[in-house]
């Protein structure tokens, strides 16, 4: 038996402690906030994703970084396993649109309970309240690591060093700070000689340039395809929901560009074009137009499109078209009918930013993977220490897929820690 300490009481933790314990360890997990999986009980809108019901090839396809390197821990413990788990220990899943996984009761807190449940039936030890200072790291072995506990706000934090034979970090990233993901284990992987790769907010909205943008605050819309394109080159492309904000733009398939984009947006402007009707080629676009006007031949322009797009969307479509709205639809000419549908089928915005890490669902960058063992999560630097989930250069797109790459990376490290 060792003597396993997990640093951390989020979806990766949670994942290392059961796994350590099954296989016989002493498994010790520490938590700085008052509560286990707090990250976790606020993810999908409070429902929780849990994970993604596709195959192995699908969920390796929706991971954007470094993917080759999830291979072995995707197979070890896979989305099926995670799904058996949890309804092992008391939470019947549902599948629903584009096999995200969620619990029936579409309450995030059976998650964590179940979890939490698997955890003690293992007789698994967790320690509240606790914040880890660093590492114990000696002679190249990780020896355990110090803490500080917090009884109260007018009890002074005590500090206490404990020993183990094997320390799992699993601290999450920079993402929703409120939940205590705030970096620490950066500091740690730094501290130790391991390279962190550049952090950036992922699976967050963007901000747009100029201020026409506010006027479409709140609109939603669905069914249309949005890439991304960098001087010509196209980066992104995807069809879905997209929501106008008041600094920029949201919504599932904005989220999951991010992921794809960050980089390079730090570095200059994109350009964003949205398909509004991509269903149609320009020459049927066209055809419905001609239809619609014939209706509404002896009408002003800004007042016949409302078949062809929302309310709010009209005076946009009006300016950008460079068709004057108080013209008659039976004098607009071909040319003009033209450029309509050029920018229907390519309304275009200049993106200049993403919005920081309180909006982001997840970080991207972290533990340089090139560092760590992809079967086991065990450093190649130290001896007997791990890293798991979001704290790793690991990430994916939206739909239950970097929580699967937390449990699946969390059972690895907990799943493969030597006896002693």
């Amino acid at each position: 038996m060792s003597r396993v300490l997990i640093i951390g009481g989020g979806a990766a933790s949670m994942a290392a402690a059961i796994a350590a314990a099954g296989c016989g360890h002493e498994v010790h997990v520490f938590e700085k906030n008052e509560k286990l999986g707090k990250k976790l009980f606020i993810t999908g809108k409070g429902r929780c994703n849990v994970t993604n019901a596709c195959d192995m090839e699908e969920l390796m396809g929706h991971v954007v970084s470094n993917s080759r390197f999830l291979y072995s821990s995707f197979s070890g413990f896979t989305n099926r396993d995670m799904m058996e788990l949890l309804e092992q220990n008391g939470c019947p899943l549902k599948v629903e649109r584009g096999g995200r996984v969620f619990p029936v009761s579409d309450k995030s807190y059976d998650v964590i309970a179940a979890l939490a449940k698997g955890m003690g039936d293992l007789g698994v030890t967790t320690h509240l309240l606790c914040e880890a200072q660093g590492l114990i790291i000696r002679e190249g072995i990780c020896r355990g690591a110090r803490f500080l506990r917090r009884r109260g706000k007018e009890t002074k934090a005590v500090e206490f060093e404990e020993q183990g034979d094997a320390v799992v970090v699993a601290t999450g990233g920079m993402s929703y700070e409120a939940t205590g993901s705030t970096g620490d284990g950066y500091r740690f992987a730094r501290a130790c000689g391991h390279k962190v790769t550049d952090l950036v907010p992922a699976l967050v909205p963007f901000q747009v340039e100029g201020s026409q943008v506010k006027e479409l605050m709140g609109l939603s819309l669905k069914n249309v395809e949005a890439a991304i394109w960098d001087n010509g080159r196209e980066l992104y492309r995807e069809f879905g929901e997209l929501l106008f904000t008041h600094f920029g733009v949201s919504g599932p398939v904005i989220l999951s560009a991010s992921s794809f984009v960050a980089r390079t947006l730090k570095e200059r402007p994109l350009t964003l074009s949205i398909d509004l009707k991509p269903a149609l080629d320009k020459e049927q676009l066209d055809d419905r137009i001609l239809r619609d006007f014939k209706g509404f031949s002896n009408k002003q322009f800004k007042n016949v499109l409302g078949r062809l797009y929302p309310a709010k969307l009209i005076p946009v479509m009006v300016e950008r078209s460079g068709i004057p709205p108080e013209k008659k639809v039976n004098e607009i000419t071909k040319t003009e009918r033209q450029r309509l549908v050029d920018v229907t089928k390519g309304l275009t915005w200049t993106l200049t930013g993403l919005r920081d890490f309180k909006e982001a669902i997840i970080t991207q960058g972290g533990v340089s993977v090139k560092e760590i063992k992809p079967k086991t999560m065990e450093s190649r630097l130290v001896e007997g220490l791990y890293f798991a989930g979001e704290v790793l250069d690991l990430d994916g797109v939206t739909g239950g897929f970097n929580l699967q790459i937390a449990w699946s990376t969390g059972w690895a490290a907990g799943s493969h820690i030597p006896f002693t």
